[in-house]
């Protein structure tokens, strides 16, 4: 099997290869790819060297599956190219998720919805991912009405850039800026552009993609975005009124038997999960498990995962893994 990587040398290209190596998916022939500038540089894969290929020469190669994360305007440009030579793209960008013809998929929830004809799949947002992980079992049994979310997400989430800022300003030293102001020792309310309504982009892309995902345009969603000064990792604070009332203790016991999820929920022993424990790993923590009595029906949990992995590129080499398996690659 040949695989092409775009966007090989980037924060979740880079972690998209590792994943693959870690996960022993059957790569024959890797294809890394990335900007002209990077064109020729060896990248090391499973304990042989690849050189880094342009654009044209990847489509030419005929991989059987693409890993896109280099943005959206090259996601929207390009992976249409890579489609119409029989490659299966799964595409780590915005550029694709919300049209009706794309499938949007987290593959624990939705991966039966991928049919023969899917040439181009969209892997959701981070911050949407590891909600919807946590809330599917939870909707199947008592229904979800509405969701309020509060995010804490890491600047690595925003790329390489904001990464160096962060260190730079902790260290003072002067530096390119990723964001409009300093970032550490603060946080901003403000994930992607603002929209006409007020919002941001990402925090309407939770609204949007969360409704398609768990496959119910009548979930009210509302949120709000924030960068804090944690280098990887995303947090959130989520309250879901749900139309069935609820056992705390089955509501554990639901999360427990989920796949991918992992209960991290003992706060008299200060057990809750932490970014710093996420790190690295592809499993989404949930824990402060608690009832809202400010109203019925409703919950508190806290849930965190790494962004870079199971937020995009374990996502997405788990959705290569289904369609590799059902003979869709």
């Amino acid at each position: 099997m040949k695989v092409a990587v775009v966007g090989a040398t980037g924060l979740v290209g880079t972690i998209m290869m590792k994943v693959l190596e870690e996960r022993n998916f059957p790569v024959d022939e890797l294809i890394p790819v990335a900007s002209e500038k990077s064109v020729g540089k060896e990248i090391q894969f499973c304990g042989k060297w690849y050189p880094v290929v342009g654009m044209e020469q990847a489509v030419k190669m005929k991989p059987d599956v693409a890993l896109f994360s280099a943005g959206g305007s090259t996601s929207l440009e390009w992976a249409p190219k890579f489609a119409e030579t029989g490659t299966v793209v799964i595409d780590n960008s915005s550029a694709w998720r919300m049209h009706a013809d794309k499938k949007l998929i987290v593959p624990e929830i939705n991966a039966d919805a991928i049919g023969k004809d899917d040439k181009i799949i969209a892997n959701p947002n981070c911050s949407t991912i590891q909600m919807v992980l946590a809330l599917n079992p939870l909707d199947k049994k008592y229904g979800i009405k509405r969701i309020v979310v509060s995010t804490y997400q890491s600047v690595s989430g925003t790329g390489k850039k904001a990464v160096d800022q962060m260190f730079n300003e902790r260290s003072g030293v002067s530096g390119a800026m990723a964001y409009p102001y300093q970032i550490d020792m603060n946080v901003l309310p403000h994930i992607d552009s603002f929209l006409e309504n007020g919002y941001t982009k990402e925090e309407m892309k939770m609204v949007n993609e969360t409704r398609k995902i768990l496959r119910n345009e009548n979930i009210r969603v509302t949120s709000t975005t924030v960068r804090v000064p944690v280098k990887g990792g995303h947090s959130e604070s989520v309250n879901v009124e749900f139309e069935k009332d609820f056992d705390l203790a089955e509501v554990r016991n639901i999360l427990s038997a989920a796949p991918g999820i992992v209960l991290f929920d003992d706060p008299s022993k200060n057990i809750y999960p932490m970014p710093i424990d996420a790190e690295g790993k592809d499993e989404v923590f949930v824990g402060r498990i608690r009832r809202d009595e400010s109203q019925p029906n409703t919950l508190n949990l806290w849930i965190v995962a790494d962004n870079l992995r199971k937020g995009a590129a374990t996502n997405a080499v788990q959705i290569a893994e289904y369609m590799s398996s059902k003979g869709l690659i």
